[in-house]
């Protein structure tokens, strides 16, 4: 599953900490999640987008392989 976090963090011009510490999760799993290696739970990806203000399909797009 691709993911847009990286862009979205940079665009709102916070760290993964911010994030991490935002949505009430390590930085180590924002760090896995933007690097591909974690997918995130349904509630977690809800949480993301809604702290971006995006829907969910818009920071989250599966892969030809998912």
């Amino acid at each position: 599953m691709k993911n847009t976090i990286k862009i979205e963090r940079a665009l709102k011009g916070i760290t993964q900490e911010d994030l991490a510490k935002v949505i009430s999760v390590s930085r180590q799993t924002i760090n896995a999640m933007e690097a591909g290696k974690y997918v995130p739970s349904t509630v977690l990806a809800l949480k993301i987008a809604r702290y971006f203000g995006k829907k969910v399909e818009d920071i989250f797009e599966l892969e030809d392989g998912d």
